[in-house]
């Protein structure tokens, strides 16, 4: 990929696709910043190399016209006090009086366009927005890899106008999972939670490819346990799946591939905080219980897998983490993590949030921003937003 270490920024407009798609409370206050904090590096080299910048984003699904509770207004407000200098806040992200806005812009200062998703032409990768977008700088830097696996006007068609250039935050993060996808060091594993086996069955067939173990569990393991014939009571899981997660389970054994699943569970009569729970091994699961995480047997062997293992990818909760009486499991698999050696990525969502509620960063090699990107990442899909910064070269 070319970066932004690749050009003399001095005096250039840089047209920035940032993801500033933060979670906001109902009023407008941000209630985790993380995304925008992880962009600071680019944008402090950016701006101390004399470029200008301008910055655009989406926030939410406001359904392509102007909606005020979608604003990147707030974001605007955090933003320079995490920059400690001035934000410029647009009130649309094209049209004359915002190009004339960027055309005055002096080196060093930054302006925040309004949310891309107030136009159709977004989704739609419509040519015309991303021309219109494309006025607003003289090369175009993605830094925003929870987008990258959008082919939308801000991650990919303005790079049809200006040179196309990745940010630190898109440069490691790629880097980070081409490392473990393509380099790992075996011992490899792969910890997979969540609710739905649909959501992840191209991930799970491209890593055990790659991979020697599998723990899967959550809604996820679930499906699995179902399919080696296992009464799993009222658990969620996907009946319609079956069939594919028995051909993985037979793959697996034929590769002499590992695939961990829970020996016991925390059962419950209903999922909510005052749910009556108890602790059963997997093939004593009443009728009319459902699993909400897993057991303590579970937790140690996988603890002693995941202490073994050289190579950690996790994505997903092994429980119902929502509710502390059933988030043992999965802050158990956290401080695993955290403990061994092996170089680990932490795929997003509520994964990430257990290893920040824990306190445990530092103990991590890599915490993706990415989201439903670095799903398809790692499932061996090319990113759109990731391809325009290595074709590049031919507007240059």
């Amino acid at each position: 990929m070319r970066t932004i270490r690749d050009i003399d920024l001095n005096g250039k407009r840089v047209l920035m696709r940032v993801d500033f798609n933060v979670p906001m409370d109902d009023d407008g206050r941000i209630i985790d910043d993380t995304k925008m904090t992880a962009a600071i590096p680019t944008l402090n080299y950016v701006l101390e190399h004399g470029a200008r910048l301008v910055l655009m984003s989406h926030l939410g699904r406001p359904k392509a016209k102007p909606d005020p509770a979608f604003s990147l207004g707030p974001v605007a407000v955090r933003l320079r006090e995490l920059l400690k200098r001035d934000v410029l806040m647009a009130d649309d992200c094209i049209g004359p009086a915002v190009e004339a806005m960027a055309a005055s812009l002096g080196p060093g200062q930054v302006m925040m366009l309004e949310n891309v998703r107030f136009h159709a032409g977004e989704e739609k990768n419509d040519p015309e927005f991303s021309r219109q977008l494309a006025k607003m700088g003289d090369v175009f830097v993605n830094d925003a890899f929870g987008s990258a696996h959008r082919a939308h006007s801000s991650t990919v068609g303005v790079a049809d106008y200006l040179p196309a250039y990745a940010g630190f935050l898109l440069e490691t993060e790629v880097k980070m999972l081409r490392q473990v996808l393509e380099y790992p060091q075996a011992p490899r594993m792969a910890i997979l939670g969540g609710a739905k086996v649909k959501d992840k069955l191209g991930l799970i067939r491209n890593l055990l490819s790659r991979f020697d173990i599998l723990l899967v569990a959550g809604g996820i393991g679930n499906t699995f346990l179902a399919a080696r014939g296992r009464n799993i009571g009222q658990s969620l899981h996907e009946p319609e799946f079956l069939k594919e997660c028995s051909d993985i389970l037979d793959i697996a054994a034929r590769k002499h591939k590992h695939i961990l699943m829970p020996v016991d569970a925390v059962v419950a009569d209903k999922i909510s905080a005052d749910a009556e729970s108890r602790i059963v091994d997997i093939d004593q699961i009443p009728d009319n219980l459902m699993i909400a995480d897993i057991g303590p047997k579970t937790v140690t062997g996988f603890a002693v897998a995941i202490g073994k293992a050289k190579t950690i990818i996790w994505n997903g909760p092994v429980g119902v983490y929502e509710y502390p009486q059933f988030a043992h499991g999965t802050d158990a698999i956290a401080k695993a993590i955290a403990s061994s050696e092996a170089v680990s990525v932490i795929g997003g969502g509520d994964s990430a949030a257990a290893i920040q509620k824990l306190g445990l960063e530092e103990d991590i090699t890599h915490i993706s921003t990415g989201g439903g990107a670095t799903l398809e990442f790692l499932e061996g899909i090319e990113l759109p937003g990731v391809k325009v910064c290595e074709r590049s070269e031919e507007l240059v």
